[in-house]
């Protein structure tokens, strides 16, 4: 199941940072996660330091 990015993100970058499969870019608001590209690994989510990310 792929990752979502709330409207919590304060565009940091760690999670871009910090992802493998490199499934997340800079959004118009925030990051965004590319539900395709994303291996559901939880980097991103564990990286994240307002923990504005979880799974679907």
């Amino acid at each position: 199941m792929a990752y979502k990015i709330s409207d919590e993100c304060i565009s940091c970058g760690s999670c871009a940072a910090g992802c493998p499969c490199d499934a997340i870019s800079e959004g118009a608001a925030h990051y965004e996660i590319d539900p395709e590209k994303c291996c559901s690994c939880g980097a991103c989510a564990a990286g994240c330091p307002v923990e504005a990310i979880s799974e679907e």
